[in-house]
């Protein structure tokens, strides 16, 4: 019968967006998930499912403690920064607290002898080379070539990993997501990024009247509609790729990577027309010109994940995705517009 420790699971930046909805699915799978998180981004009422412990990852003594008071065998990796345009504005935060700091947690992990680590990587790794494909589906296989320093250290991220992995026994995974969108249907957990940079959400905003007009970024592609198509993959399905990437099995020291997303594209103009039935009113928007490095398509082939984790997108349809969206912005439980500081449930 395996320990309790052998179902722990510490989550680096368990208290932001996609980390809060991974600690519940975690919890509803039978593990135990801490939440590591030093709230530069997160939110405290986002913890919910599983014991917290305030700490910063750049401070590698403070994570080997937490690992070595909770007995983790297993660490999903989120916490870093996420913001592409300021990533080409401030790289060395970038690099700090992505590269540096996922440094941190791999000395504390080779150190505490874990089993697993999961590394939240992203779409951004294929970059530019996607621009090259056009309305192909991408693959693990395709070529990787960041089109910004953020890209860049989610894809040195992933080099890291593997060669710790390598080096230290521990076996890996790294999921490559596509576009994080929606929220869980409870209402108790959501999107609440400060400032806010994804579509659906500044998209929401505005048909609510909480937020600026738009501007889609140009209508001249080779897609259906002339907008970019990007695929968007619903939160919790995200969540559960997260736990099949801890149960997968795997050999001491293997490295896999994973494309995690729908398989299929929506574009600008059917997201503005899903986010109207949804509220009842159109996004404001105006139309501008296509801005530098914006490919016409990012479109998962998720055949690999499907095959290996056993993971298929259940809640990534636009509709679904939209009104849970929609749904957790009318009433957030926190964040800049919530308006009631949500209790913490142990």
């Amino acid at each position: 019968m395996a320990s309790e420790s052998e179902h722990t699971v510490l989550v680096t930046g368990g208290a932001g967006y996609i980390g809060a909805h991974t600690a519940k699915a975690l919890r509803e799978r039978g593990h135990n998930p801490v939440v590591f998180d030093n709230l530069s981004s997160g939110y405290r009422d986002a913890v919910r499912w599983g014991d917290f412990i305030h700490g910063d990852i750049r401070d590698t003594e403070a994570v080997a403690e937490a690992l070595a008071r909770t007995q983790a065998r297993h660490i999903i990796h989120f916490a870093g920064l996420i913001e592409v345009g300021r990533s080409v504005s401030r790289p060395d935060l970038f690099w700090a607290h992505n590269v540096t700091g996922l440094a941190s947690v791999l000395q504390a992990a080779a150190k505490a002898q874990v089993q697993r680590v999961v590394f939240s990587s992203s779409a951004a790794v294929y970059g530019q080379a996607a621009a090259g494909f056009e309305l192909d589906l991408l693959s693990e296989d395709n070529p990787k070539a960041p089109a910004s320093p953020y890209g860049d250290t989610k894809l040195a991220g992933e080099k890291m990993i593997a060669a710790y992995a390598s080096a230290f026994g521990f076996s890996a995974v790294a999921l490559r997501y596509f576009n994080a969108a929606g929220a869980d249907p409870s209402g108790l957990i959501g999107e609440a990024h400060q400032p806010e940079t994804h579509l659906i959400p500044l998209a929401i905003a505005a048909a609510l009247g909480h937020g600026k007009p738009l501007t889609v970024f140009g209508t001249d592609f080779p897609t259906p509609d002339g907008t970019c198509l990007r695929d968007y993959v619903h939160v919790d399905d995200l969540a559960a790729a997260h736990v099949a990437a801890v149960e997968l099995p795997l050999a001491p020291s293997a490295f896999e990577a994973f494309n995690i997303g729908a398989g299929h594209g929506a574009s600008v103009f059917e997201v503005l027309a899903a986010i109207e039935a949804a509220c009842g009113r159109a996004p404001p928007h105006s139309l501008g010109a296509r801005r530098a490095g914006d490919p016409a398509s990012l479109v998962a082939d998720p055949a690999r994940a499907n095959r290996r984790l056993g993971w298929t997108p259940r809640c990534s349809d636009l509709d679904h995705i939209i009104r849970t969206a929609v749904a957790w912005h009318k009433a957030p439980a926190y964040g800049a517009t919530s308006p009631q500081p949500a209790g913490i449930l142990s």
